[in-house]
């Protein structure tokens, strides 16, 4: 992997991150990403730098009933460190069950709960960034998760939105409600789910609940495309770490320039075409061992393409094929199609990369914004809205 130097920039002065027992060198996490952050990229990643690295959010009610697919989703390599789980759910009895099983199981270190999530499927259920609205939902979900969480001594952080749109922000009240249930951290998305990912994150929010919380870590996330977003982030809003998500989408990389500036080393990573190709190469590979199905593996590779391949030279023909490819031979051989001498492209390569959406109404359950505590119906509604197995 060719690394280059850019202007020095000073070392920050940001301690390690501390969640109960654990702690994290270098404040970075890479945020759960349904169908990304399984065990093969979450090693790509390891590879590079140092950080927290979150599975694929799973539900709660798919673990409890222990199906495949949720077990798989909460598998960890033997070397993972830290094996940490992102948990989705609505009912507080099914979250802490799921909690309990993880903890008794020993099968994490470290316990995330998703209050985020903006996908519709979601938050018409009432769940991910549609939850905190509901305030006793929110709290009972929160300390139940906490209490069993600490039955093991597994730390418990939250992820969040700063809410349901500009008129129903949520994100103070539920930082301090998670604060005082006994949380190890927050991490706040600089959007609320109107938004989705279009726009801009609102860095200073995150600033404002970093003010409000000056007793239990805060992470920022939203934006970070590149190590010097995070720096500047860290300093704009004194934040003890980051979290990225779509930045790293086809840069496994990312990760040690974040471990490089947060450093104050001026190495950076810049990989030309034929150094791209290998690691997409042993992206698929490591695929192959995560699912144990070849073709499932070649399927689930191609979304990455174009993430690997933004601002370099390929051809409308050969990205076609790579978005195609059913095999590792048939892989390697439209890699090696490429002009593998191809140089970084420079700025063509960085930027926003992912799917932004556009803003729209979130879905909401019926009568949702009334008020901020559960009605009898949505109670009633709430056991049976558990997805099967992943949110995203």
């Amino acid at each position: 992997m060719t690394v280059v130097a850019t202007p020095p920039a000073p070392k920050l002065e940001l301690p390690p991150l501390k969640l109960g027992p654990i702690t994290v060198d270098t404040p970075v996490i890479l945020a759960p990403m349904a169908g990304i952050t399984n065990s093969a990229f979450r090693r790509l990643c390891r590879e590079y730098g140092g950080g927290l690295y979150v599975a694929e959010m799973v539900t709660s009610r798919a673990l409890v009933e222990r199906t495949p697919e949720s077990l798989r989703i909460i598998s960890h390599d033997d070397d993972e460190k830290v094996r940490s789980v992102q948990l989705y759910g609505v009912d507080p009895v099914t979250v802490g069950q799921a909690v309990r099983m993880l903890v008794e199981e020993d099968r994490a270190d470290h316990i995330d709960l998703n209050f985020g999530c903006p996908v519709p499927k979601v938050t018409r259920r009432g769940g991910g960034s549609a939850l905190p609205w509901k305030i006793d939902l929110f709290t009972s979900i929160v300390q139940t998760a906490v209490k069993e969480a600490s039955k093991g001594n597994v730390p418990l952080t939250i992820k969040m939105r700063r809410g349901i749109d500009e008129d129903h922000l949520t994100y103070l009240d539920a930082g301090r409600i998670a604060r005082d249930s006994g949380v190890a951290a927050v991490a706040l998305h600089g959007r609320t789910a109107a938004q989705f990912y279009s726009g801009q994150a609102d860095w200073s929010a995150i600033a404002r609940l970093r003010e409000a919380l000056p007793d239990i870590p805060v992470l920022g996330n939203g934006d970070i495309w590149s190590a010097e977003d995070a720096v500047r982030m860290v300093r704009e809003t004194g934040v003890d770490g980051v979290v990225v998500g779509r930045g790293c989408q086809g840069r496994p990389w990312l990760f040690g320039d974040l471990m490089a500036a947060f450093e104050g080393s001026d190495q950076r990573f810049r990989p030309d075409l034929r150094q791209v190709a290998e690691s997409v190469y042993r992206h698929a590979e490591l695929m192959v061992e995560t699912f144990g199905d070849e073709g499932k593996a070649l399927r689930e590779i191609r979304k990455h393409i174009a993430w690997y391949f933004k601002g370099y030279v390929v051809g409308s023909e050969l990205r076609t094929k790579l978005a195609l490819v059913t095999s590792l031979e048939v892989l390697r051989g439209t890699l090696d199609q490429l002009d593998l001498d191809s140089p970084y492209p420079g700025a063509d390569a960085e930027g926003p990369r992912g799917r932004a959406g556009s803003p729209k109404k979130p879905a909401l359950p019926k009568d949702w914004l009334l008020n901020r505590t559960l009605d009898d119906a949505q109670t009633r509604d709430i056991s049976f809205a558990e997805l099967d197995v992943s949110g995203g």
